[in-house]
């Protein structure tokens, strides 16, 4: 049986403790026992429990508070829970502010120690896998936006500035693939990486197409029990969410005109009212909303609010596409062969062949950095290569494939000699369409020439959605 945890069971009382103990291991978790406070905390530190319950009458010269606050100037990280014998809960109370996750009455049942013991170690679970994500969020926060090109520095300089200054909303925008969400991370980390508590601070992105029309206003604004049908109990919306932190709104051209008005309504008074309510909830939030989409010509056919146009575009920024930044090509090129050489455990490649570099700095790049990235994924996998060389790259890029070859080449497919499975091919095209798409599965469906509801079926058979 796989343990569920490690318990420690500290009472003068051996008689109590090794009941539960037996009741503990029949649970699957695995028990020490100990019956002294001498020597308590060396031993208690030395077996590293996942959880700790702990007697506060020892009958001793040293009590479980007096061991409680030896274990927290020891900055334990494990839950302790005082059992107690004081009917009017003062030394359990005590125990809490000394630092206990809980407490239990004797005589206790078995089933509520399995209880609380249950839901503190889930507890614990859930943290770790927080701080865990936090880590790895901080880890891509802290990656600088990829570019030496001119245009590029020029464009950080000013998102540095916008960041560090504070402003509350920006726009940033950009064909498909450049780069939007990344330098959104960035100024993220640029406006709020030097607080002590930056892991803390929240960062969340949603995107205003991949969820349905029906959904988009509760998930945004939040709602209040019996708001609807379906609203059982008051949910917070991601604004409320990202309170003292950022939200990136992706895809923003493509709001719905009603949910603009509202947006607008929160960037000018900082305050959003939950669907169904009637208190208008102050919020502190730094707003970067993307598109790939010309919001001028949106404005002026009517579909974008021009006063909402105005208002994100007072800091906007505009990523080039790669065909406007060729002297970072051979830069991103590096870093990607580094990035999936370390992920997929192959060898690292150190040269590119100068042949290789003008064909990559040559190519106009219609998906701009996701294609670069996209193609050398490929390379890394697929190739054997001690350095990156033309006949490691796609046959269309440079133009190189004959007019017989070319609709067959165009999706970057490479036939090797021991064959592939058409399958394989089938999950990549839908990989590659739903990535170009940012997930939304009816642009996915448009590019890959097939109907919603195909895309959806073959989509759910490769476990992609």
């Amino acid at each position: 049986m796989i343990k569920k945890g490690r318990i420690l069971l500290l009472d003068d009382d051996e008689l109590i403790i090794s009941m539960l103990s037996r009741g503990l291991r029949k649970e699957g978790y695995e028990t020490h026992l100990l019956h002294s406070s001498i020597n308590a905390v060396e031993k208690i530190i030395a077996w590293q429990p996942d959880i700790m319950l702990l007697d506060i009458n020892l009958g001793e010269e040293l009590n479980g508070l007096d061991i409680l606050k030896m274990l927290q100037d020891e900055h334990v990280k494990f839950p302790v829970v005082m059992l107690t014998g004081d009917d009017s809960s003062e030394s359990a109370i005590r125990a809490l502010r000394f630092g206990a996750s809980d407490y239990l009455h004797k005589p206790f049942n078995v089933e509520e120690v399995k209880i609380v013991v249950d839901r503190l170690l889930n507890n614990v679970r859930l943290q770790d896998e927080i701080a865990y994500l936090k880590r790895s969020q901080l880890a891509t926060m802290s990656q600088s936006f990829i570019g030496e090109s001119i245009i590029i520095q020029h464009l950080l300089v000013d998102a540095e500035k916008i960041a560090t200054a504070g402003v509350s909303s920006v726009l940033i925008t950009g064909k498909s693939g450049t780069g939007k969400e990344v330098l959104a991370r960035n100024i993220h980390y640029w406006r709020f990486s030097s607080h002590a508590d930056f892991e803390k601070i929240p960062y969340i992105a949603i995107n205003c197409t991949a969820l349905p029309e029906n959904l988009i206003e509760g998930e945004l604004f939040g709602h209040v029990k019996g708001a609807f049908t379906d609203a059982k109990t008051d949910k917070k919306g991601v604004f409320e969410l990202a309170n003292g932190g950022t939200l990136l709104l992706d895809e923003i051209g493509d709001m719905r005109p009603e949910l603009q008005g509202k947006l607008l309504r929160v960037l000018e008074e900082r305050t959003v009212r939950r669907v169904g309510g009637k208190v208008d909830l102050p919020i502190d939030v730094t707003i970067i909303a993307c598109t790939n989409r010309d919001l001028k010509a949106l404005v002026e056919n009517g579909t974008f609010r021009e006063d909402l146009y105005y208002r994100l575009s007072s800091f906007s920024l505009d990523l080039p596409p790669l065909k406007d930044r060729a002297a970072d090509v051979v830069l991103l090129t590096r870093y990607f062969l580094q990035r999936f050489a370390q992920k997929y455990s192959k060898k690292q490649v150190e040269t590119i062949e100068k042949d290789a570099e003008k064909l990559l700095e040559s190519y106009s790049w219609p998906g701009n950095v996701r294609e670069l990235r996209n193609v050398i994924e490929r390379c890394v996998v697929m190739e054997d290569m001690e350095s990156l060389a033309v006949n490691c790259l796609p046959l269309d890029i440079g133009g190189r494939q004959s007019q017989t070859t070319e609709r067959r080449k165009k999706f970057h497919i490479l036939l090797p000699d021991e064959g592939i499975s058409l399958e394989e091919v089938e999950k990549e095209l839908l990989q590659l369409a739903l990535e170009r798409t940012g997930n939304n599965m009816t642009k996915a469906a448009g590019l890959l020439q097939i109907s919603y509801d195909v895309l959806r079926y073959q989509a759910k058979k490769y476990n992609l959605v």
